[in-house]
Formats: structure tokens, sequence, C-alpha cells
């Protein structure tokens, strides 16, 4: 864990070292790039080959796609108490989305012609669901609802199973958000099945959701043939707290981000070099209890940093450079830090708001741009599974006003087809 402090001579060079994130290993990109022309070479065969191999079980291509008598027996063994949260969660979650379906635009302007934008869903997503280290149910609600909301048809799942283990949580959410197909398929052949289609697996046009290196990697390589959400890197986090806090809790804000992955990056910024060694005694504590102890440990000692900042204003400074996927702000008035902050996925604003409740129930979406990507991406939502199609009426009267200084400008760019395209219409009105 590395403490900073923006008064320090070597500040600057440190905070780079932060912003630093490893490029994919070129091992990564051959192995995918394999398996990629694998799968569109060979179809279902390929993705039989490779599960077997990588997730250490014995299926055949009949055996790809869960059944719906399995899916209604996973999620019938779901605690009432569990299927009660998820119920609740993908309630919030919905209306959540549901209020950010947009409306379409017409307008007739002082030429007479009328134009609009009208919006529309894709016809086909994939919903890509880690299995394994990472299994999480909320992520597959996260992934499908706000495509369902949208008024996409089909949404396809894939979800590995190691060693033949699929949580029955994850069934069951995915019955829950409305998900229409399911395939015990990972990794990057399940990125290229559902970018390319097989004979079992018919083509999306869009995926979405996270994964590992593998999976990363592939959506970046069959970006083009298909839409994708983003390639998601390891899960960050800042923390802004000052010395009212509980050192405890500001402990365990960091630690749960860092218990994702071994590469996650968890960062405490405070105005009270006090309060952030207290934090870090207490990250060390927590460490000596947490199931995922290994995990947090390695992310917090490789990746962790406390930052000791002058003021407020610095710190948002710092933050618009770190650009994190989720923000925490914990201070006593967090609305005027809240105003100064331009890049961030999610921002979560007082004591009250820790990032886990985002990550479950809260409503906005967790699916977010990592590694800076906050800079110019935004977290997934309903545009995600929509397109807009822009549309445009003109009359006889229109186009006299207007083809004219268009027909100029086709002449101009040397593009005659185009002129005489407008020039035609233009004469042939005026001749009659």
């Amino acid at each position: 864990m590395k403490r900073l402090a923006t008064a320090d001579a070597g500040f600057e060079a440190d905070f780079t070292a932060l912003l630093a994130r490893a490029a994919t290993e070129p091992a990564v990109t051959d192995t995918v790039r394999e398996i990629i022309a694998r799968v569109r070479r060979d179809g279902d065969a390929a993705v039989v080959d490779l599960t077997n191999q990588f997730d250490r079980v014995n299926l055949g291509i009949a055996d790809l796609q869960i059944t719906p008598a399995e899916i209604a027996e996973a999620s019938a063994s779901v605690p009432a108490d569990l299927r009660a949260a998820l119920t609740l969660a993908a309630n919030r979650i919905e209306a959540f989305h549901r209020a950010q379906m947009p409306n379409d635009l017409q307008l007739t302007d002082s030429a007479g012609a009328t134009m609009g934008l009208r919006w529309g869903p894709l016809d086909a997503v994939g919903i890509y669901v880690p299995g394994g280290k990472a299994s999480y149910p909320s992520s597959v609600l996260m992934n499908a609802i706000p495509a369902r909301v949208a008024g996409v048809a089909r949404i396809a799942m894939c979800v590995p199973a190691p060693d033949g283990v699929l949580n029955p949580l994850i069934l069951a959410a995915a019955e829950l958000a409305g998900v229409t197909e399911i395939y015990r398929i990972g990794g990057a052949q399940a990125v290229a099945a559902l970018a390319y289609g097989t004979a079992l697996i018919p083509p999306v046009d869009r995926i979405t959701g996270p994964g590992n290196a593998y999976v990363a990697e592939a959506k970046r390589q069959v970006f083009g043939r298909v839409g994708i959400d983003s390639i998601a890197g390891p899960s960050e986090v800042v923390v802004l707290a000052d010395a009212d806090n509980d050192a405890a809790m500001v402990a365990m804000d960091l630690l749960a981000q860092a218990e994702h992955d071994e590469a996650a990056q968890s960062i405490l910024m405070t105005d009270s070099a006090d309060f952030g060694r207290a934090v870090a005694d207490a990250v060390a504590g927590a460490l000596q209890t947490l199931p995922r102890a290994a995990i947090a440990g390695a992310s917090w000692g490789r990746h962790g940093a406390v930052i000791t900042v002058a003021d407020w204003d610095e710190a948002a400074g710092l933050v618009n450079r770190l650009a994190p996927e989720h923000l925490q702000i914990m201070v006593r008035d967090p609305a005027p830090l809240f105003a100064s902050v331009r890049h961030a996925g999610a921002i979560f604003l007082g004591r009250f708001a820790p990032e886990a409740l985002g990550d479950y129930i809260a409503g906005p979406n967790h699916v977010l741009p990592t590694g800076r990507t906050a800079r110019f991406a935004s977290g997934l939502s309903v545009f995600d599974f929509l397109k807009r199609t822009t549309w445009m009426e003109a009359d006889a009267g229109a186009l006299a006003t207007l083809g004219p200084a268009a027909v100029a400008l086709a002449e101009a760019e040397g593009l005659g087809a185009h002129a005489r395209s407008l020039a035609l219409r233009i004469h042939t009105d005026a001749d009659t």
C-alpha cells in the first residue's frame, strides 16, 4: 500500500504511477485470436471442445443450452429470503432504467422541412456473466433488465460452469430479468459464439457484461462485428473521507473493491494524515478476518493507496485525473465536491450510501467504465440497447428553399450526381 501526500516533493511521479494500467499481455491477445478463429471455423464443435478443456467438464453440443426445466428447478431451489432480495433489486433496477427511456423527436423548421429522431431497440443482445471465482447474480440483473426495458426481443446469456457447478441464483436472476436463452459456456469462446454465431447459437448485435482478461480481450477483438459495452478492467474505488468518519467503515469500503480481484485498486483521499493512518490500520485488522482476505490483501498491497490532500478542491482535481469507476464522497457537505467532479463512473454521496449499495439494490447500473475510461465513457444504461434513427421529410417548397445551397456545396465538393439529384427536382418543380 502506498502512502502519498500532495505536499511531498515526489508526489507527482508517485501519483502518475497510480494512473498507469498494464496493457493486455501478448499471450492473451494471441490465445484469444486463435480461439475466435477456431470458433468461426468449427462452430459448436470448437465451443464444446474449449468448454470441456477450460471448465473441466464433459459436455456435448446438446448440453450447451440450459433447458427451461433446469432453470425452473434451480430457481425453485433459491431460499425465499434470497428470492425476495433478488426481486427487490430487480424492481428497483427496472424502475431506474425505465425512467431513462427517451422520447422520439420531431420538428418542422422555417423552410417547411420536417425532421426527427426515432429510437428503437436492438434485435438481439448477448449477456456475459462470470462464473468460477466471480459468480454474480447481480450482474445478470444489471445487464439483462436494461435490455428488456429497452425492448430487446432476444436476450442470450452465457455463463461458465467450472467443474459442472452453476450457482442457482444466476439462473433465478436470469429468469426474473427476462433472459430468453442461457448457455453454459464462458471465456473467449462464448464471446466468439455470440459475435459470429454457430448452428446452435444465433449471433447477437451487442455483447455486454464483465469477465476475465480473456473475455475482455475477446470483446476487443470482435468489436465492429458486434457492439460491446466496454472493455472492462479491474474494479476501482476512490473514497474521499474526512476525519469525522469511522475508520473501520471506510476501511471496509476500500476492501469491498479490493476483494473483487488481486488487480483491483482502492484509494483513500483524506485531508487528515492521522485519519489516513487510522484507516490503514483498520484495513490491516479487517484483513485478518475477511473470507477473501488473500485476494483483498494482494489488491491492497499492490495497488492500494492513502493520499493526504491539502483541501477538497485539490482532491477533486486528482479524482478527475483518476476518473475512477466508483467514487464515494464522505464529507460533511458533499454537494460542492460532487459539483467539482467531472469524471467518475458512479458517485455515492454521504456516509450512508456505500458503493456496495449500488452493486446490488440502489437502482443505477453497476456495469461501469474502468481504467480511466470514465473520462469519455458512461455506465451501462438503456441507451446501450437502443439505436437512434434520424429522418426527414420535405415538400417542393422546402426543397426549393434549401436545395440551391445544397447544390452549391455538392458542386464545390466535386460530387456531380449529388448536385444533379437535387437540381433535377428543383427544376422539375419550377417547370410545373
